[in-house]
This record gives structure tokens, C-alpha cells and sequence, in this order.
């Protein structure tokens, strides 16, 4: 799963009393942020490894604090605690919450067996990378039938969801189709911050054009 973690974040930001799209973003996407971060200082480890899934080549064989249940139950919490420091919104900062805990939910869906309850075995997920028939479908699915909410919605301008659809699928092809890394480097990370970081600046410019709510 990628840009389908968007979809609950694009369909959240859609109704009253949602934190600001970009907000979300960085909520849908909160625990590989972390994750892609550990995995710099050496906390957290994956390896490429083609053909450990028909889809998808990182073996993500030790993330017990990012993509353990637990672990993404705690970044919910610390997210929703923040966004109601700083908006004193209960219902926005359970949304946002909501919206990172997410993540782990749609990652079981696609993973094969890496995540955890609480950081050690057994291990969990399963498995749709190993259907491209099916997760391609779902993935976009979720993800343009989310946007599609959100424009009938909000009555963003166009042009600027046309520009985050555009983005999105520019990522989910090189993500599917792009070359494999030989092995993991600092630039593994900074390749995913940037993919993030596109992809939530995108969301922020379509949404300063949405209408409120």
C-alpha cells in the first residue's frame, strides 16, 4: 500500500470537523515518516529482496516500533494529543488520530507477514502484494474514489485535484513499476521523504482552493 494511504486522509478531510487535508497527509503517512527516519539511525531495518512478494521487493523484517500495532496506536495518540494542543478541537484530533492509526490497518491488508502487535512475532499481513489483480485495483480505487468525495464536497478547483491525481499516480508508477534499489542507502530514506513531502504539498495546494465547511 502507498498512495492508498492517502484515501482515508482525502475522505476524512471531506467533512466537517476535519484538520486541513495536509494535516492528514502527514497523518496518513506519519509511521513511515518515522519509519524511513529509524531506518537512518539504524533503529528499524529492511533489505531489498525481489521476490519476497510479486509486488513489492523490501523484506521490512525488523520495524517493531513504527509498524507494530501498539507502536502505531502510540504515534496515533501522540498525533491526536498534538493536533488538540494546538487546535483544542476534540473531534478534529480523533479524526487525525484515527487517520494515523489507519495506516497499520490498510498495511495488513497488503503486507506479507512483517507486523507485529506489539514488536515481536508472530508476525502478520496478508498478503495482497502477492495479487496485483487485486491490490492494484483496490489501491486506486480507494484512493480516486476518496478524491472524487472530496471534490463533490469541498468544490476544490480542478486544476489543482487534476495536479494532486496527476502526482499521485506519478508516484504509484514509479512505485510499481520503477527500478529496484540494490541495496539500502541514506537515499532510500530521502527518496521517501521526498515522495511524501511531494505528495503532501500537493494535497495542501489543492486544499487552500476547497471551500469551507
Amino acid at each position: 500500500m502507498f498512495i492508498g494511504h492517502w484515501a482515508p486522509a482525502i475522505a476524512v478531510a471531506a467533512r466537517r470537523p476535519a484538520p486541513a487535508i495536509g494535516t492528514l497527509f502527514i497523518a496518513a503517512q506519519l509511521v513511515d515518516w518515522a519509519f524511513f527516519a529509524l531506518l537512518l539511525t539504524g533503529t528499524e531495518h529492511m533489505r531489498f529482496s525481489p521476490g519476497i512478494s510479486a509486488m513489492n521487493p523490501m523484506d521490512l523484517y525488523h520495524m517493531p516500533y513504527t509498524h507494530s500495532l501498539l507502536g502505531s496506536l502510540i504515534f496515533a495518540a501522540g498525533f491526536a494529543g498534538l493536533l488538540l494542543a494546538v487546535t483544542r478541537d476534540r473531534a478534529a484530533a480523533l479524526l487525525g488520530g484515527a487517520v494515523v492509526l489507519s495506516h497499520w490497518f490498510l498495511d495488513l491488508l497488503v503486507h506479507v507477514p512483517d507486523l507485529t502487535l506489539a514488536g515481536s512475532p508472530p508476525k502478520l499481513g496478508l498478503g495482497l502484494w502477492n495479487h496485483p489483480a487485486i491490490e492494484m485495483p483496490m489501491e486506486l480505487g480507494l484512493t480516486f474514489g476518496a478524491l472524487w468525495l472530496y471534490a463533490r464536497a469541498r468544490r476544490p478547483s480542478m486544476l489543482r485535484v487534476g495536479g494532486l491525481a496527476a502526482v499521485l499516480l506519478a508516484l504509484q508508477a514509479i512505485n510499481w513499476f520503477g527500478p529496484v534499489e540494490p541495496e539500502v542507502t541514506a537515499g532510500t530514506s530521502l527518496l521517501a521523504f521526498f515522495a511524501f513531502g511531494l505528495a503532501t504539498a500537493a494535497a495542501w495546494w489543492m486544499g487552500n482552493s476547497a471551500k469551507a465547511i
